[in-house]
Protein backbone atom coordinates (compact mmCIF):
# COMPACT_ATOMS: atom_id res chain seq x y z
CA UNK A 1 0.00 0.00 0.00
CA UNK A 2 1.52 3.31 -1.01
CA UNK A 3 -0.78 5.68 0.85
CA UNK A 4 -0.98 6.15 4.56
CA UNK A 5 -3.45 5.05 7.16
CA UNK A 6 -5.33 7.48 9.37
CA UNK A 7 -6.33 6.27 12.83
CA UNK A 8 -8.57 8.19 15.19
CA UNK A 9 -9.20 6.94 18.72
CA UNK A 10 -11.17 7.90 21.81
CA UNK A 11 -12.15 6.48 25.14
CA UNK A 12 -14.24 7.63 28.03
CA UNK A 13 -16.32 6.60 30.97
CA UNK A 14 -19.31 7.67 33.00
CA UNK A 15 -17.75 8.36 36.35
CA UNK A 16 -14.05 7.74 36.75
CA UNK A 17 -14.00 4.85 37.51
CA UNK A 18 -17.27 3.68 36.04
CA UNK A 19 -18.75 2.12 32.92
CA UNK A 20 -16.61 2.99 29.92
CA UNK A 21 -16.26 2.72 26.19
CA UNK A 22 -13.57 2.90 23.56
CA UNK A 23 -13.68 3.47 19.81
CA UNK A 24 -11.53 3.87 16.75
CA UNK A 25 -11.93 4.87 13.13
CA UNK A 26 -9.35 3.73 10.60
CA UNK A 27 -9.30 5.32 7.14
CA UNK A 28 -7.17 4.35 4.18
CA UNK A 29 -7.18 5.12 0.46
CA UNK A 30 -10.25 3.10 -0.41
CA UNK A 31 -12.14 2.53 2.80
CA UNK A 32 -12.87 3.05 6.45
CA UNK A 33 -13.45 0.85 9.47
CA UNK A 34 -15.08 1.65 12.82
CA UNK A 35 -15.03 -0.41 16.01
CA UNK A 36 -16.06 0.20 19.60
CA UNK A 37 -16.39 -1.67 22.86
CA UNK A 38 -17.55 -1.48 26.47
CA UNK A 39 -16.12 -2.17 29.92
CA UNK A 40 -18.43 -2.21 32.92
CA UNK A 41 -15.90 -0.85 35.44
CA UNK A 42 -12.91 1.08 34.17
CA UNK A 43 -11.21 4.46 33.97
CA UNK A 44 -11.02 7.07 31.25
CA UNK A 45 -7.29 6.48 30.75
CA UNK A 46 -7.76 2.72 30.40
CA UNK A 47 -10.38 3.29 27.71
CA UNK A 48 -8.15 5.77 25.85
CA UNK A 49 -5.34 3.18 25.85
CA UNK A 50 -7.69 0.35 24.90
CA UNK A 51 -8.93 2.28 21.87
CA UNK A 52 -5.36 2.65 20.60
CA UNK A 53 -4.49 -0.96 21.41
CA UNK A 54 -7.55 -2.26 19.53
CA UNK A 55 -6.81 -0.06 16.50
CA UNK A 56 -3.18 -1.20 16.35
CA UNK A 57 -4.23 -4.84 16.75
CA UNK A 58 -6.60 -4.40 13.79
CA UNK A 59 -3.81 -2.91 11.69
CA UNK A 60 -1.53 -5.79 12.67
CA UNK A 61 -4.10 -8.32 11.42
CA UNK A 62 -4.12 -6.78 7.94
CA UNK A 63 -1.12 -7.76 5.90
CA UNK A 64 -1.95 -5.31 3.12
CA UNK A 65 -1.22 -2.43 5.52
CA UNK A 66 2.24 -3.69 6.46
CA UNK A 67 4.78 -0.91 5.98
CA UNK A 68 2.25 1.87 5.39
CA UNK A 69 2.79 5.09 7.35
CA UNK A 70 0.23 5.60 10.10
CA UNK A 71 -1.00 8.86 11.55
CA UNK A 72 -2.66 8.11 14.87
CA UNK A 73 -4.73 10.97 16.30
CA UNK A 74 -5.89 11.01 19.90
CA UNK A 75 -7.42 13.67 22.12
CA UNK A 76 -5.61 12.13 25.09
CA UNK A 77 -2.33 13.77 26.06
CA UNK A 78 -1.91 10.83 28.45
CA UNK A 79 -1.71 8.51 25.44
CA UNK A 80 0.26 10.80 23.12
CA UNK A 81 2.86 11.93 25.66
CA UNK A 82 2.92 8.53 27.35
CA UNK A 83 3.90 6.63 24.20
CA UNK A 84 6.25 9.28 22.78
CA UNK A 85 7.95 10.54 25.96
CA UNK A 86 7.18 8.92 29.30
CA UNK A 87 7.30 5.23 28.34
CA UNK A 88 11.06 5.31 27.72
CA UNK A 89 11.79 6.38 31.31
CA UNK A 90 9.23 3.92 32.68
CA UNK A 91 10.98 1.07 30.88
CA UNK A 92 14.41 2.17 32.12
CA UNK A 93 13.04 2.45 35.68
CA UNK A 94 11.47 -1.02 35.72
CA UNK A 95 7.95 0.33 35.14
CA UNK A 96 8.16 2.75 38.05
CA UNK A 97 7.37 6.46 37.94
CA UNK A 98 9.89 9.10 38.97
CA UNK A 99 8.19 8.90 42.38
CA UNK A 100 9.14 5.18 42.45
CA UNK A 101 5.48 4.07 42.25
CA UNK A 102 4.25 1.43 39.82
CA UNK A 103 3.13 2.86 36.47
CA UNK A 104 -0.65 2.71 36.19
CA UNK A 105 -1.97 0.64 33.29
CA UNK A 106 1.49 -0.81 32.64
CA UNK A 107 0.04 -3.92 30.99
CA UNK A 108 -1.73 -1.71 28.44
CA UNK A 109 1.40 0.37 27.83
CA UNK A 110 3.43 -2.81 27.30
CA UNK A 111 0.81 -4.03 24.84
CA UNK A 112 0.98 -0.73 22.92
CA UNK A 113 4.75 -0.96 22.71
CA UNK A 114 4.55 -4.48 21.35
CA UNK A 115 1.79 -3.67 18.84
CA UNK A 116 3.56 -0.57 17.55
CA UNK A 117 7.05 -2.10 17.41
CA UNK A 118 7.25 -2.64 13.64
CA UNK A 119 4.91 0.17 12.59
CA UNK A 120 5.73 3.65 11.34
CA UNK A 121 3.43 5.77 13.52
CA UNK A 122 3.14 9.53 13.90
CA UNK A 123 1.40 10.13 17.23
CA UNK A 124 -0.73 13.29 17.04
CA UNK A 125 -2.64 15.00 19.84
CA UNK A 126 -5.82 16.81 18.81
CA UNK A 127 -8.10 18.97 20.90
CA UNK A 128 -11.23 17.01 21.80
CA UNK A 129 -14.74 18.33 21.23
CA UNK A 130 -13.40 20.95 18.83
CA UNK A 131 -15.42 20.01 15.75
CA UNK A 132 -12.97 17.56 14.18
CA UNK A 133 -15.19 15.16 12.26
CA UNK A 134 -13.40 11.90 13.04
CA UNK A 135 -12.61 12.79 16.65
CA UNK A 136 -16.31 13.60 17.11
CA UNK A 137 -17.26 10.34 15.40
CA UNK A 138 -15.10 8.39 17.85
CA UNK A 139 -16.67 10.24 20.77
CA UNK A 140 -20.14 9.36 19.47
CA UNK A 141 -19.14 5.70 19.16
CA UNK A 142 -17.79 5.76 22.74
CA UNK A 143 -21.01 7.23 24.10
CA UNK A 144 -23.09 4.70 22.15
CA UNK A 145 -20.95 1.82 23.46
CA UNK A 146 -21.38 3.02 27.04
CA UNK A 147 -25.15 3.46 26.68
CA UNK A 148 -25.54 0.05 25.01
CA UNK A 149 -23.33 -1.67 27.60
CA UNK A 150 -25.12 -0.07 30.55
CA UNK A 151 -28.54 -1.11 29.15
CA UNK A 152 -27.33 -4.72 28.81
CA UNK A 153 -25.71 -4.73 32.26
Amino acid sequence: MSTGIEVWTDGGCTGNPGPGGWAFVIRWSDGALERSGFDGETTNNRMELTAVREALAEIGRRGEWRGAPITLSTDSQYVQKGITEWVHAWQRNGWKTTAKKPVKNSELWKSLIELSRDLSISWVWVLGHAGNELNERCDTLVQEAIAKGVRRG
